[in-house]
């Protein structure tokens, strides 16, 4: 594969319906809260129409945003961006700025570790990419290597 292209990597599938999963729970329970509620202050119907009707707008929304493919890593021939991670450390940096790409199993998971010159890193999960894991290092070493000037045989 090229180099010259960017590429993202987006949300992996497993963890997005995960989500959606977790969402939908939570509405559930919302929705049987409230009918209860509505039933036990003999409130009117229109009460829980309007909590039906939300709930919708909340599904439908929710799916637009889980469906979409946002991505979590970006990379290009100058560097790359991480979005999304909590605890990622540093955001984003250009190639020549780093310097080694390790991998790591950080708090149970295994990780691509950035590490940079000025003492900073890069921590990326690798269960949150969609796609091949061993790609995606790949592709991440490849970037770094290309950056630095170095060239495969």
């Amino acid at each position: 594969m090229s180099t010259t292209e960017p590429r993202e990597y987006g949300l992996a599938p497993q963890l997005r319906a995960r989500l959606m999963g977790t969402f939908l729970a939570a509405v559930g329970v919302t929705l049987l809260v409230m009918t209860v509620v509505v039933v036990a202050f003999k409130l009117p119907g229109d009460v829980l129409s309007a909590v039906v009707i939300l709930v919708v707008v909340g599904i439908v929304a929710s799916a637009f945003f889980l469906g979409r493919r946002w991505y979590v890593v970006r990379v290009d021939d100058t560097g790359y961006q991480v979005r999304f991670v909590r605890g990622a450390g540093a955001a984003q940096a250009r190639w020549t700025e780093v310097e080694d790409l390790t991998t790591a199993v950080v708090a149970g998971s295994e990780c691509v570790l950035l590490r940079l010159r000025d003492g900073r890193s890069t921590t990326i999960p690798v269960a949150l990419i969609e796609g091949d894991q061993e790609e995606f290092v790949d592709e991440l070493q490849r970037r770094l290597d290309t950056g630095h000037g170095y060239r495969r045989l």
